[in-house]
């Protein structure tokens, strides 16, 4: 299985996909501080820190993907994709 990865700048909108409204400015302040990269694969978005996120990073990545599920390991955040409707 082959999975798309693209790097996203801290400044540039991740698309529809993510539940994002297409062109809407992803600013330094709509990611946690201690951010290090933001990366898609495929239809998820993993945001890698600096050092491990805490609750309060946590808490910003759910509240900017409200309608997907968002988990913490250590210094990895990832926003899992909504799933797919039924048929």
């Amino acid at each position: 299985m082959r999975h798309s990865r693209r790097h996203v700048r801290n400044n540039e909108a991740l698309g529809t996909e993510t539940g994002e409204a297409a062109g809407e400015a992803a600013g330094p302040d709509r990611w946690p501080p201690a951010t290090r990269a933001v990366t898609r694969i495929g239809r998820a978005c993993v945001i890698e820190g600096l050092a491990d996120f805490g609750p309060d990073d946590l808490r910003l990545v759910r509240d900017r993907f409200p309608h997907q599920h968002v988990t913490l390991d250590g210094d990895v955040i990832t926003v899992w994709p909504a799933p797919l409707p039924h048929p």
